[in-house]
């Protein structure tokens, strides 16, 4: 039996039309805006669809603090929620890597991709999105909106053998 080598993903810039089939960008760009708290504060308003209410679920806001990854990034697990949405929002202005794909039941190598998200870029993925976990370029904070409450709202799924593809990225300096 011969191992395939992995494929390298081409990195893609993070648009809403590219992400929506697996859920939202967050950013200010194009966004309803109003002005608020006397004219002080311009509010960016409902940038993505949070979903973390049924079953009995709550909105759980968290702060993930993520290390970059060797290069290049073997991609050997996808994850995905079932009970609710999961947004990412950077607290500083630096780029990341987000790895997404379809599949059901299981993810299907065939359909991942890499998107670029600036440091001005969120997402929001849809519930049962698959999709890697945090891809950062260099040490960085999120602000997270996630779903606590009953039920098992994660489910990991591990590529058999090698892995399916790898991400060459390096951040720029």
């Amino acid at each position: 039996m011969t191992r395939s080598r992995p494929v390298t993903l081409p990195v893609e810039p993070l648009s809403e039309e590219a992400f929506a089939p697996f859920g939202d960008v967050i950013q200010p760009t194009g966004a309803r805006q109003m002005l608020i708290n006397e004219g002080t504060t311009v509010r960016f308003h409902d940038l993505a669809q949070v979903d973390v209410a049924g079953a009995g679920g709550r909105p759980l806001v968290s702060i993930f603090r993520a290390q970059p990854r060797p290069v290049p990034i073997a991609i050997r697990m996808m994850e995905r929620h079932p009970l609710g949405s999961q947004a990412f929002y950077p607290l500083a202005p630096h780029d990341w890597l987000v790895v997404v794909c379809q599949g059901e039941p299981v993810p299907e190598p065939a359909t991942l991709r890499c998107f670029l998200a600036t440091g001005e870029q969120g997402v929001n993925y849809r519930p049962n999105a698959w999709h890697h976990p945090l891809l950062v370029l260099r040490p960085q904070d999120f602000l997270v909106i996630d779903r606590g409450g009953p039920g098992d709202n994660l489910e990991e799924f591990r590529f058999a053998g090698a892995e399916p593809a790898s991400v060459n990225y390096f951040c720029p300096d």
